[in-house]
């Protein structure tokens, strides 16, 4: 790494953020991974910017995705969802038969549990590095924010490829 890009890296390490839990249903297939780098991106029109790992299976099922579904992940004394999510990986083990869950919107899998998710329409999938960025329009929202994980309590989850 560049100077420049430790400096960042070691900036932006002290941020807390949302933790969200993406899942989607593509092609006959569905997957799901826990989200760090994901925002809203405009409010008129509204829009939200997901960001999923390269190098996991939900990307390999996302690719192909018209519709994902977002949870705000919850703040659980065990971290149930989060470790599932984050520490788990679809080429090894069906993440759905370990949770509660519907379909949703759309054919997607909502999680039971969460505060608040929402059901977006796949507009555009930007290149941004080892994440792919899906921007979202959404298309069915449900709950609220409160109760959320945040980034500095998942710190010490060990992530799934």
């Amino acid at each position: 790494m560049t100077e420049a890009e430790d400096g960042l890296a070691e900036l932006l390490g002290g941020l807390d953020r949302t933790m969200w839990i993406l899942t989607v249903a593509a092609d006959g297939e569905r997957s799901g991974c826990l989200m760090g780098f994901a925002t809203q991106a405009s409010l008129d029109p509204p829009r939200f910017l997901a960001c999923v790992s390269r190098d996991n299976h939900t990307f390999r099922v996302a690719r192909t995705a018209g519709f994902v579904a977002v949870h705000a992940c919850p703040d659980e004394p065990d971290l149930v969802l989060a470790r599932l999510f984050g520490e788990e990986t679809g080429d090894e083990i069906d993440k759905f038969a370990r949770c509660d869950w519907h379909e949703g919107p759309e054919g997607q899998a909502v999680l039971a549990g969460v505060p608040g998710w929402f059901v977006g329409r796949v507009l555009d999938q930007l290149d941004l590095g080892d994440h792919v960025g899906l921007l979202l329009e959404p298309v069915a929202v449900e709950g609220t924010l409160d109760g959320v994980l945040t980034f500095e309590r998942a710190q010490d989850l060990d992530a799934a490829r």
